[in-house]
């Protein structure tokens, strides 16, 4: 079935089909199965980039020395 469409069936597309062939499948069941055999829903579209990063600008000076590790809770 799916890999007759090229498999672009995402879990609503997909739980439509089940339903006009007949086999009444809750949408929720669809997802879990799709989840549990790795089939991967389909994906439209562009990645949205929304900042480009300045390679030249200074980094934020680091505050904290890279330690982590508090004594308590809101302590550095």
């Amino acid at each position: 079935m799916l890999r007759g469409n090229y498999r672009v069936y995402g879990a609503r597309k997909l739980w439509r089909l089940l339903n006009r062939q007949g086999q009444p499948v809750a949408g929720c069941t669809v997802e879990r199965l799709m989840r549990e055999f790795g089939i991967p829903g389909a994906v439209r579209g562009r990645k949205v980039i929304t900042t480009m990063p300045d390679p030249t600008a200074p980094r934020a000076p680091d505050l904290v020395e890279r330690d982590f590790v508090a004594p308590a809770r809101n302590r550095c």
